[in-house]
Protein backbone atom coordinates (compact mmCIF):
# COMPACT_ATOMS: atom_id res chain seq x y z
CA UNK A 1 0.00 0.00 0.00
CA UNK A 2 1.02 3.70 -0.90
CA UNK A 3 -0.24 5.05 1.78
CA UNK A 4 -0.90 2.73 4.57
CA UNK A 5 -3.15 3.28 7.60
CA UNK A 6 -1.73 3.78 10.60
CA UNK A 7 -4.57 4.23 13.64
CA UNK A 8 -3.24 6.59 16.75
CA UNK A 9 -7.04 6.39 17.91
CA UNK A 10 -7.68 2.79 17.93
CA UNK A 11 -8.05 0.34 14.43
CA UNK A 12 -10.97 -2.47 14.09
CA UNK A 13 -11.31 -4.82 10.98
CA UNK A 14 -14.39 -6.66 10.00
CA UNK A 15 -16.14 -7.53 7.27
CA UNK A 16 -18.46 -4.99 6.94
CA UNK A 17 -17.19 -1.43 6.96
CA UNK A 18 -20.57 -1.15 9.71
CA UNK A 19 -19.33 -3.34 11.83
CA UNK A 20 -15.63 -1.86 11.84
CA UNK A 21 -17.16 1.34 12.49
CA UNK A 22 -18.91 0.27 15.87
CA UNK A 23 -16.18 -1.26 17.12
CA UNK A 24 -13.76 2.29 16.38
CA UNK A 25 -16.67 4.02 18.34
CA UNK A 26 -16.59 1.99 21.46
CA UNK A 27 -12.70 2.06 21.06
CA UNK A 28 -13.54 6.27 21.34
CA UNK A 29 -15.82 6.18 24.01
CA UNK A 30 -12.57 4.86 26.26
CA UNK A 31 -13.93 1.12 25.42
CA UNK A 32 -11.71 -1.71 25.59
CA UNK A 33 -10.92 -4.08 22.32
CA UNK A 34 -13.30 -6.62 23.77
CA UNK A 35 -15.93 -4.28 24.56
CA UNK A 36 -15.15 -3.23 20.93
CA UNK A 37 -15.53 -6.79 19.40
CA UNK A 38 -18.92 -6.92 21.02
CA UNK A 39 -20.29 -4.29 19.25
CA UNK A 40 -19.00 -5.07 15.92
CA UNK A 41 -20.08 -9.08 16.55
CA UNK A 42 -23.93 -7.23 16.95
CA UNK A 43 -24.03 -4.94 14.22
CA UNK A 44 -22.24 -7.57 11.66
CA UNK A 45 -25.11 -10.25 12.50
CA UNK A 46 -27.16 -7.03 11.46
CA UNK A 47 -25.59 -6.18 7.95
CA UNK A 48 -24.37 -9.00 7.04
CA UNK A 49 -27.13 -11.40 7.55
CA UNK A 50 -26.42 -13.93 4.92
CA UNK A 51 -23.49 -14.56 6.38
CA UNK A 52 -23.39 -13.88 10.09
CA UNK A 53 -26.11 -14.00 12.73
CA UNK A 54 -27.08 -14.61 16.48
CA UNK A 55 -28.09 -17.92 15.59
CA UNK A 56 -24.47 -19.50 14.75
CA UNK A 57 -21.54 -19.93 17.54
CA UNK A 58 -18.40 -17.59 17.76
CA UNK A 59 -14.59 -17.95 18.32
CA UNK A 60 -12.31 -15.82 20.05
CA UNK A 61 -8.40 -15.23 20.09
CA UNK A 62 -7.94 -13.07 23.25
CA UNK A 63 -3.99 -11.19 23.78
CA UNK A 64 -3.26 -8.49 25.80
CA UNK A 65 0.29 -6.78 26.06
CA UNK A 66 2.47 -9.13 28.48
CA UNK A 67 -0.49 -11.70 28.68
CA UNK A 68 -0.88 -15.40 27.71
CA UNK A 69 -3.68 -15.77 25.04
CA UNK A 70 -6.67 -16.77 25.82
CA UNK A 71 -9.82 -18.53 23.67
CA UNK A 72 -13.25 -18.22 24.12
CA UNK A 73 -15.08 -21.42 22.41
CA UNK A 74 -18.53 -20.31 22.57
CA UNK A 75 -19.31 -23.23 20.16
CA UNK A 76 -23.29 -24.74 20.88
CA UNK A 77 -23.51 -28.58 21.82
CA UNK A 78 -25.74 -31.07 20.41
CA UNK A 79 -29.26 -31.45 21.96
CA UNK A 80 -29.63 -34.34 24.07
CA UNK A 81 -32.07 -35.78 22.57
CA UNK A 82 -30.17 -36.01 19.09
CA UNK A 83 -29.68 -39.50 18.56
CA UNK A 84 -30.07 -42.59 16.12
CA UNK A 85 -32.75 -43.29 17.65
CA UNK A 86 -34.82 -39.96 17.67
CA UNK A 87 -34.17 -39.37 13.85
CA UNK A 88 -34.97 -42.84 13.19
CA UNK A 89 -38.49 -42.47 14.23
CA UNK A 90 -38.93 -39.39 12.49
CA UNK A 91 -38.01 -41.62 9.21
CA UNK A 92 -34.20 -40.42 8.84
CA UNK A 93 -32.09 -43.21 8.66
CA UNK A 94 -29.11 -42.31 6.68
CA UNK A 95 -28.59 -38.13 6.62
CA UNK A 96 -29.64 -35.48 8.36
CA UNK A 97 -31.31 -32.64 6.39
CA UNK A 98 -29.11 -29.67 5.58
CA UNK A 99 -32.42 -27.54 6.29
CA UNK A 100 -35.41 -27.57 8.63
CA UNK A 101 -36.29 -28.14 12.26
CA UNK A 102 -34.63 -31.67 12.40
CA UNK A 103 -31.49 -29.82 11.22
CA UNK A 104 -31.11 -27.49 14.11
CA UNK A 105 -29.75 -29.79 16.69
CA UNK A 106 -26.89 -28.15 18.12
CA UNK A 107 -27.18 -24.83 20.36
CA UNK A 108 -26.59 -21.53 19.31
CA UNK A 109 -23.72 -19.98 21.27
CA UNK A 110 -22.84 -16.98 19.69
CA UNK A 111 -24.41 -15.02 22.07
CA UNK A 112 -22.29 -17.07 24.90
CA UNK A 113 -19.15 -15.78 23.51
CA UNK A 114 -20.43 -12.35 23.91
CA UNK A 115 -21.67 -12.75 27.46
CA UNK A 116 -18.23 -14.37 28.24
CA UNK A 117 -15.95 -11.51 26.81
CA UNK A 118 -18.25 -8.80 28.37
CA UNK A 119 -17.30 -10.72 31.70
CA UNK A 120 -13.59 -10.41 30.88
CA UNK A 121 -13.72 -6.95 29.45
CA UNK A 122 -14.40 -5.90 33.52
CA UNK A 123 -11.12 -7.74 34.21
CA UNK A 124 -9.70 -5.52 31.86
CA UNK A 125 -11.62 -2.33 33.49
CA UNK A 126 -14.38 -2.04 30.84
CA UNK A 127 -17.54 -0.03 31.85
CA UNK A 128 -19.98 0.55 28.89
CA UNK A 129 -23.07 -1.20 29.16
CA UNK A 130 -24.25 -4.22 27.36
CA UNK A 131 -26.81 -1.61 26.00
CA UNK A 132 -24.46 0.69 24.61
CA UNK A 133 -22.69 -2.34 22.94
CA UNK A 134 -25.85 -3.40 20.98
CA UNK A 135 -27.16 0.56 20.19
CA UNK A 136 -25.93 0.36 16.81
CA UNK A 137 -27.16 -3.00 16.01
CA UNK A 138 -30.81 -2.22 17.59
CA UNK A 139 -30.70 1.04 15.59
CA UNK A 140 -29.45 -0.95 11.91
CA UNK A 141 -32.09 -3.57 12.26
CA UNK A 142 -34.84 -1.32 13.47
CA UNK A 143 -33.55 1.52 11.01
CA UNK A 144 -32.71 -0.03 8.18
CA UNK A 145 -28.76 -1.43 6.41
CA UNK A 146 -27.82 -1.07 2.21
CA UNK A 147 -28.39 -4.53 1.33
CA UNK A 148 -25.08 -5.16 -0.04
CA UNK A 149 -24.64 -7.29 -3.69
CA UNK A 150 -23.24 -10.37 -1.97
CA UNK A 151 -26.77 -10.64 0.12
CA UNK A 152 -29.13 -9.67 -3.12
CA UNK A 153 -26.96 -12.77 -5.01
CA UNK A 154 -27.01 -14.61 -2.57
CA UNK A 155 -30.52 -15.04 -1.41
CA UNK A 156 -31.89 -14.96 -4.90
CA UNK A 157 -29.41 -18.18 -5.73
CA UNK A 158 -30.30 -19.88 -2.08
CA UNK A 159 -33.95 -18.90 -2.11
CA UNK A 160 -35.41 -22.46 -3.42
CA UNK A 161 -34.08 -24.15 -0.51
CA UNK A 162 -34.77 -21.83 2.37
CA UNK A 163 -37.95 -20.27 1.48
CA UNK A 164 -40.16 -23.01 2.71
CA UNK A 165 -38.52 -22.82 6.20
CA UNK A 166 -39.99 -20.70 8.75
CA UNK A 167 -39.60 -17.28 8.53
CA UNK A 168 -37.34 -16.67 5.89
CA UNK A 169 -40.18 -15.43 3.76
CA UNK A 170 -41.11 -12.30 5.39
CA UNK A 171 -37.76 -11.79 7.19
CA UNK A 172 -35.56 -11.80 3.99
CA UNK A 173 -37.97 -11.93 0.65
CA UNK A 174 -39.49 -8.29 1.53
CA UNK A 175 -42.29 -7.57 -1.12
CA UNK A 176 -41.98 -11.44 -2.37
CA UNK A 177 -37.96 -11.18 -3.51
CA UNK A 178 -34.31 -11.15 -3.06
CA UNK A 179 -33.62 -7.42 -2.15
CA UNK A 180 -31.78 -5.20 -4.55
CA UNK A 181 -28.77 -3.65 -3.67
CA UNK A 182 -28.29 -0.80 -2.09
CA UNK A 183 -32.23 -1.41 -1.05
CA UNK A 184 -32.68 -0.95 2.83
CA UNK A 185 -33.06 -3.93 4.82
CA UNK A 186 -34.97 -3.80 8.33
CA UNK A 187 -35.11 -6.14 10.85
CA UNK A 188 -37.87 -5.46 13.11
CA UNK A 189 -38.03 -9.17 15.20
CA UNK A 190 -34.13 -8.88 15.37
CA UNK A 191 -34.35 -5.67 16.55
CA UNK A 192 -36.75 -7.01 19.55
CA UNK A 193 -34.76 -9.94 20.39
CA UNK A 194 -31.34 -7.63 20.47
CA UNK A 195 -33.50 -4.88 22.91
CA UNK A 196 -34.55 -7.86 24.93
CA UNK A 197 -30.95 -8.60 25.76
CA UNK A 198 -29.87 -5.22 26.22
CA UNK A 199 -32.71 -4.81 29.03
CA UNK A 200 -31.99 -8.25 30.69
CA UNK A 201 -28.60 -9.30 29.64
CA UNK A 202 -27.13 -11.28 27.39
CA UNK A 203 -27.67 -14.06 29.43
CA UNK A 204 -31.33 -13.95 28.58
CA UNK A 205 -30.77 -16.22 25.35
CA UNK A 206 -30.42 -18.83 27.41
CA UNK A 207 -31.89 -18.81 30.52
CA UNK A 208 -34.46 -16.47 30.41
CA UNK A 209 -37.67 -15.24 29.01
CA UNK A 210 -36.08 -14.88 25.56
CA UNK A 211 -34.68 -18.39 25.72
CA UNK A 212 -38.12 -20.05 26.67
CA UNK A 213 -39.58 -18.24 23.19
CA UNK A 214 -36.50 -19.80 21.43
CA UNK A 215 -37.28 -23.22 22.89
CA UNK A 216 -40.76 -22.84 22.04
CA UNK A 217 -40.06 -22.08 18.49
CA UNK A 218 -37.51 -24.56 17.76
CA UNK A 219 -40.16 -27.05 19.04
CA UNK A 220 -42.77 -26.10 16.93
CA UNK A 221 -40.18 -26.29 13.90
CA UNK A 222 -39.27 -29.91 14.80
CA UNK A 223 -35.96 -29.52 16.34
CA UNK A 224 -35.11 -31.84 19.27
CA UNK A 225 -33.65 -28.57 20.91
CA UNK A 226 -34.91 -27.77 24.22
CA UNK A 227 -35.13 -25.44 26.80
CA UNK A 228 -32.84 -27.84 29.01
CA UNK A 229 -30.27 -27.55 26.21
CA UNK A 230 -30.41 -23.85 26.38
CA UNK A 231 -29.83 -23.95 30.10
CA UNK A 232 -27.15 -25.79 30.15
CA UNK A 233 -25.10 -24.23 27.60
CA UNK A 234 -21.58 -21.91 28.23
CA UNK A 235 -19.21 -20.71 26.49
CA UNK A 236 -15.66 -21.47 27.79
CA UNK A 237 -12.13 -19.95 28.25
CA UNK A 238 -9.85 -21.92 26.78
CA UNK A 239 -5.79 -22.05 26.08
CA UNK A 240 -5.66 -21.72 22.11
CA UNK A 241 -3.16 -24.23 20.39
CA UNK A 242 0.13 -23.47 19.57
CA UNK A 243 2.67 -24.12 17.20
CA UNK A 244 6.54 -24.80 18.41
CA UNK A 245 9.00 -22.92 16.53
Amino acid sequence: MIHPVRGTRGMAVAPHALAAQSALDVLREDGNALEAMIAAAATIAVAYPHMNSIGGDCFWLVHAPRRVPRGIDACGAAARAASIEWYAARGITRTIPHRGGVAANTVAGAVSGWELAFRLSRKWGGRLPVKRLLADAIHYSERGIAVTASQSSMTAARRGELEPQPGFRETFLAGGAAPPAGSIFRQPRLAQTLKRLARAGLEDFYQGRLARAIARDLVAAGSPLASTDLERHRARLVTPLVLRP
